[in-house]
This record gives structure tokens, sequence and C-alpha cells, in this order.
């Protein structure tokens, strides 16, 4: 029970430090303190900036994605600054997606899926026998290796699709509305993302990965005789 609930509790934490924490910050900032608009955005924005730096130094290592989101949040806010233009500093939250979008694309083209990362423990959950078995498929199989690159190239896309919204929506609605829509739009991304991802990429990996382990289970019998 108490690894159910730790589990939860870890996968809540960033929509509640990403989503909530800005959006309340936001309004509070803004109409609780009166702070400018610009002003109650910037500090509603650093919540999230925290957390990613916070992750790297207790992780001692640096994850390309939460690398990727650090610097376009960090440049987007000086951007947003300088400019004094609060739209500006909307439309760089969707600056995000396109430059992660972009960087994962990429990172397909070049035979590293950057998505592999994130995905991989969920399906290996930390047993020898199917990281074994993975690494038997990424080596092998054709079929593993493209439903590898179909995740990542659906979570391209999607966060592309994302920015463009974002960024329409950030220059003709109320910035107030855009606050919180904005957001809507993430999360409305997010589960797309992983629907379709999941259906196309990581199911049939994980398919394929547990039919593997069955595989390497049987054959192991039949080694120990040999030798």
């Amino acid at each position: 029970m108490t690894t159910k609930t730790n589990s939860k509790r870890a996968n809540l934490t960033p929509l509640i430090v990403d989503v909530a924490v800005p959006i309340g910050a936001y309004y509070l900032l803004k109409d609780g303190l009166g702070m400018s608009t610009l002003m109650a955005l910037g500090i509603s924005s650093v919540v999230p900036a925290v957390r990613t730096v916070w992750s790297v130094v207790r992780e001692r290592t640096v994850n390309a994605l939460a690398a990727l989101i650090l610097v376009v949040n960090v440049v987007g806010l000086l951007l947003s600054f300088v400019a004094g233009d609060p739209r500006l500093m909307l439309a760089k939250d969707s600056g995000v997606s396109s430059v992660i979008g972009i960087g994962i694309l990429v990172s397909v083209a070049l035979g590293k899926p950057m998505m592999t990362a994130g995905m991989k423990p969920w399906l290996v959950k930390g047993i020898a026998e199917r990281e074994t078995a993975w690494a038997r498929l990424q080596a092998g199989s054709a079929d593993f290796r493209r439903a590898e690159r179909r995740f990542s190239v659906v979570w391209g896309f999607v966060l592309l699709a994302e920015c463009v919204g974002r960024v329409v929506g950030a220059y003709t609605l109320p910035v107030d509305t855009m606050v919180w829509l904005g957001s809507v739009v993430m999360v409305a991304s997010m589960a797309v993302a992983f629907l379709v991802s999941g259906a196309l990429g990581a199911g049939p990996m994980a398919r394929m990965l547990i039919a593997e382990t069955k595989a390497g289970a049987r054959s192991m019998p039949e080694v120990a005789l040999a030798r």
C-alpha cells in the first residue's frame, strides 16, 4: 500500500508543481496582491524552473528533456522581461513544447529516440530478465526499434501541435483566460500523447518484451542442460 501511495504521489507532484502552483500563484499575485500581469507571470514561472534544477541536483544526472525545459524557460523569461510583453511570456511556454518536440524528432532521425529513457523503466520494471530481453530486441528486432521510434515521433508531433495552439491562444485570447487555458491545452496534449504513443509504440513494445522474456526463460533450462 505504501509503495502504491508513494508512486501516486510521485506521479502527481510534477502536475501540481508545473500546473496547479503556477496558475494559483499567478491569480494570487495579480488579483490578490495587485502585481502587474508581467510580474505575476514571471514569478509564477519560477517554481517549475526550480523543480527542474532540483531534480538535476538530486539525481546527479543531466536529463536531456529537463535541460531543454530549463534552458527554454530561462531564455523565455529573460526575453519576456526585456520586451515587457505578457503575451510573449505566455508564448514562451509554447516555446518549451516546440523546442522539446523538435529535439525529440531530431533524436529519432539520429537513431537515438529521446523518449526511450522515460518509457523504458515503465516497461522493464527493474526486472533483470526484461532488461536482458530489451537489449536482445533492441539489437535484433526491426519491429521493436520501429515501435520505439513511433513512440518518440508521436510525442514530438503532439508537442509541436500544442505549441501552435498555445501561440495562437497567447496572441488572440485575453491573458487571464490563456493563463488557465494554456495549462488545459498542455494537459489535454499530454493525455493524447500518452494514449496514441501507448497504442502505437509502448503497447507493441510491451507485448514483444513479454514474449521475449518468456522465450529467454524457456531457453535457460536448455542451456543449463547443454552444459
